[in-house]
């Protein structure tokens, strides 16, 4: 099968190492990419720095016409990118799959081309004047996960382009195969060495620990799990990186007795099993009213049972396989515990390969396991409770902040009860529904930082400010 090239300084690279890609669905390679060390992410990380002033010294509309043109380039090749991220990560080609996957990645990559950062008049009178100006920081250095690998990594690179940053990325090794080719496509249009990618297996050389501590790498942008996100800032802290981290999420939704259970049914599914479940900020816990609990629990579980399952690749799937292996056996082991404390209501016993139904566990409650730790696939436990208070307690019962959700016919007694809870954002009667124009990260060990809008982009630069 042929190797993927990774692209550094414009230049296709296979190099002497190899790795293979599986197809989730079917256990069968997708493809090969190649296996780098250090070298390789030296020559990409070099190639980056020497791009950087040009690239850097160019003016606002010529960086604005430069992404511009990404964007086009990108649009153009959507379904092919659609077709590679469903072979390697497993999402169906449908729904809430890979081709949503890449209207969103055109959207923010678009939204993001849009914006822009300004000098500001902090003063000027007799005084004098002080002037404020957005810098870029350098080489920028990506580290992408493998649930929505051409979105995020739109996310992490397009604003860094846009603010006169240069970057090296590097996907997971679960999914390289659609982030290679987006690359190459970008560079179709970009100046050599502005974007770089290289690949790993993270076995015997581990790229995204050695970009962690480059000293030539000025910014890291991390999206992954709280385990790693706390690796990349004890190994960053060498060098005094800028970071962005946006880590693990166990999202909360909380159901108030007035909610009308038919009507919120398929917003619950979808704001839990969104990617099957494989979102940082899918909903991983719902708290419901004793009074309407087993109401939504009838109303979710037939909403779910007619949701198809089966391989990406046709037509008629709405939802895959779990990505890989590793996540698949976690899902298990929380699932099979769960059977055990609480009421199987969906689901439950996992199916051929990496194919696991959609599963809804009542009569569990915190510090069961499959509650306080991030499933991170098709598993919801929905816990009971009788008071709103308690309901918020429970709710911020955990080390993780990066979402959560009101269900309610009242929005204004949803706002209130979102006001305090303890996450970066909070949706009413929906979840998880992020858009480019609002910011969006975590607090608590979900991470810091954000993404998105303005201040999505102020994240890629220093402050200068000139006192004349």
């Amino acid at each position: 099968m042929t190797i993927h090239s990774a692209i550094i300084d414009g230049k296709p690279i296979t190099g002497e190492r190899s790795f293979s890609v599986l197809n989730p669905a079917t256990g069968i390679e997708a493809g090969r990419v190649p296996n780098m060390g250090a070298a390789e992410l030296n020559a990409a990380v070099a190639a980056a720095k020497a791009a950087f002033p040009t690239w850097s010294a160019k003016g606002d509309q010529e960086l604005q016409a430069a992404c511009a043109a990404v964007t086009a380039r990108i649009e153009a090749h959507a379904e092919e990118l659609a077709r590679l991220i469903t072979l390697e990560q497993g999402k169906p080609l449908n729904g809430l799959g890979s081709r949503w996957e890449m209207g969103g990645t055109v959207a923010w990559a678009g939204y993001t081309t849009a914006l822009t950062l300004p000098p500001k008049v902090l003063q000027d009178n007799s005084e004098g004047r002080v002037e404020l100006y957005r810098k870029p920081l350098g080489v920028v250095g990506s580290i992408t996960p493998w649930n929505f690998p051409v979105m995020i990594a739109i996310w992490h690179v397009m604003p860094a382009l846009r603010t006169g940053n240069t970057v090296v990325i590097k996907p997971s090794p679960l999914t390289p195969l659609a982030t290679l080719r987006l690359v190459e496509i970008m560079n179709e249009v970009l100046p050599p060495g502005v974007l770089n990618v290289v690949t790993g297996d993270d076995g015997e050389f581990n790229i995204g620990a050695a970009m962690s501590a480059h000293p030539d790498i000025s910014k890291i942008v991390f999206t992954g799990s709280c385990a790693t996100g706390q690796k990349v800032m004890r190994s960053a802290a060498e060098t005094m990186k800028r970071l962005t981290l946006e880590l693990g999420g166990n999202d909360a939704g909380i159901v108030l007795p007035d909610a009308d259970p038919q009507a919120i049914a398929e917003g619950l599914f979808w704001g839990a099993f969104i990617n099957n479940g494989q979102t940082c900020a899918a909903m991983k816990r719902l708290y419901v009213h004793e009074s309407i609990h087993d109401a939504v629990c009838d109303a979710l579980v037939a909403y779910a049972r007619n949701v198809p399952v089966g391989d990406g690749m046709e037509e008629g799937s709405v939802l895959g396989p779990v990505q890989n292996r590793m996540q698949f056996e976690k899902l298990s082991r929380l699932v099979s515990d769960a059977k055990e404390r609480g009421l199987v209501l969906l689901g439950g016993e996992p199916g051929e390969g990496l194919f696991f139904p959609p599963t809804i566990v009542a009569g569990l409650k915190n510090g069961d396991p499959l509650v306080d730790e991030e499933q991170f696939g098709p598993a919801l436990p929905i816990i009971k409770y009788s008071s709103v208070d308690e309901a918020i307690a429970f709710a911020n019962d955990s080390a993780n902040g990066l979402g959560g959700s009101v269900w309610s016919s009242d929005i204004s007694a949803a706002k209130a009860v979102a006001s305090r809870m303890q996450c970066g954002s909070v949706w009413v009667n929906k979840h998880g529904a992020i858009q480019p124009n609002a910011p969006f990260g975590g607090v608590k060990a979900s991470g810091f930082g954000v993404e998105f809008a303005e201040e999505g982009l102020q994240e890629y630069t220093n402050i200068q400010v000139v006192f004349a």
